[in-house]
């Protein structure tokens, strides 16, 4: 099993959730982030007033997917996340030991 964090631009978000459903991902866990990486923030006026903003609003993914998976979800989320501006976000992918399903006991690939 394999582990994927990806981080994108939220309004890619519904995209990405429906491609991925199109392949088979029964499940995945949302949460709204800020960071930065090579965007360094950006300015932004509120009322008159210009301010540096340093951490951008961003969503995060995370998914447990088959090893056999990995791949495809990869490519589809990169190609699904794709802008082609700075700041479409990254993907991580980590192994996973086991996974286990608190209500009904199951584990490993049962469990996901």
């Amino acid at each position: 099993m394999k582990k994927i964090e990806t981080i994108i631009k939220p309004f890619k978000l519904d995209d990405v959730k429906d491609a991925l459903n199109r392949i088979g991902v029964s499940g995945m866990t949302i949460s709204e982030v800020k960071g930065f990486g090579r965007q360094r923030g950006h300015k932004e006026i509120y009322r008159g007033a210009e301010y540096q903003t340093d951490f951008i609003p961003k969503v995060k993914i995370d998914l447990i997917v088959d090893s056999d998976l990995a791949d495809k979800v990869v490519t589809t989320i990169t190609e699904t996340a794709r802008t082609g501006s700075v700041g479409d976000g990254k993907i991580f992918v980590m192994p996973v030991e086991g996974a286990y399903r608190i209500r009904t006991g199951e584990s490993g690939k049962d469990a996901i």
